[in-house]
């Protein structure tokens, strides 16, 4: 007699690796915002300084962004697939932070640094960045550099945390609203296009920002890694305030460690002079909406996916 053999038990989302890839909000967020900026670029043409280039290289980045959507969907969960999906979108944000630096100038046309130095000054009596001179002490400059560097470095620890300790949707989750909190500061810098405190009145300084190894990695990335404006909301402070949101509500350990550090960065984006004090609170201020609408995108995103 021969027995029959039940069929294994299989989960309805194990589906062949031909099958329909299904996209994260998160891979919306940035294909949305290239064609953002190839609209915007052709609209202004005129205002773009090689405009068919900038078109050309967004195209070619929102198709090699889907390439790798596809690979990563194929790799099986774990440490290879977190590596790769976190290195694909955090990629795509920064290359969308660089892609933006070109289309500062299609409104206004000129930098509005004027209009943030008198709204402060009104508002503080005095120039923030140019007030703390007086505390400006090496190991203080150390430290601050220390926390506006180790932000890069937050990045992918914050999601491996979450990832290890909460799996894929809360990563997911992670992500947009870093996406949603980075692509509001792009939209920023078009609307409001700032210079920033050194390059707009670097000579109004008088006292040298000295330190050792991190002071000199924060003034590479200052001369090297940046570019002139990217500044209004700062990009640093809405980030670093979304991966604290997450820590907190995901790993409350960690968010304790990263409090003096998180707490620090904001006054840093100001004490070196990256930003004025009006982008840091900008940039919380956008992390806080980002943060308040990325429960209900996902809400929606995953009631779309379920009804596709």
């Amino acid at each position: 007699m021969v027995r029959s053999v039940k069929p294994p038990v299989t989960d309805p989302t194990d589906r062949p690796r031909a099958a329909k890839i299904r996209f994260e909000a998160a891979d919306a967020l940035v294909l949305a915002t290239l064609g953002v900026f190839v609209v915007l670029t052709v609209a202004f043409q005129r205002r773009v300084d090689r405009w068919p280039v900038l078109v050309v290289k967004n195209a070619v980045s929102g198709l090699v962004f889907l390439a790798a959507v596809v690979c990563t969907r194929r790799i099986r969960p774990g440490w290879a697939w977190f590596a790769a999906r976190t290195a694909t979108v955090s990629l795509a944000y920064a290359w969308l932070f660089g892609s933006v630096a070109k289309l500062q100038f299609i409104i206004h046309g000129r930098w509005l640094d004027g209009l943030v130095l008198g709204f402060e000054d009104r508002l503080f009596g005095v120039q923030p960045t140019i007030w703390l001179e007086r505390f400006v002490r090496p190991w203080l400059t150390e430290w601050m550099m220390f926390c506006y560097v180790v932000y890069i470095a937050l990045y992918p620890l914050v999601c491996l945390v979450i990832y290890r300790g909460r799996g894929k949707r809360a990563l997911e989750e992670c992500l947009l609203a870093l996406g949603l909190a980075n692509v509001a500061c792009d939209l920023g810098f078009i609307l409001f296009p700032v210079a920033g405190p050194a390059a707009f009145m670097g000579t109004a300084y008088t006292v040298p920002l000295d330190g050792w190894l991190f002071t000199a990695v924060g003034e590479f990335i200052r001369t090297r890694l940046h570019y002139v404006g990217g500044s209004l909301p700062s990009p640093h402070a809405a980030a670093a305030t979304v991966m604290w949101a997450m820590c907190w509500r995901y790993s409350r350990r960690l968010a304790w460690v990263l409090a003096p550090v998180i707490l620090t960065l904001y006054v840093a984006t100001f004490y070196c002079r990256y930003h004025y004090l009006t982008d840091t609170i900008a940039g919380i201020a956008t992390a806080v909406a980002a943060l308040t609408l990325t429960p209900r995108l996902v809400r929606w995103w995953h009631r779309r996916s379920a009804s596709v």
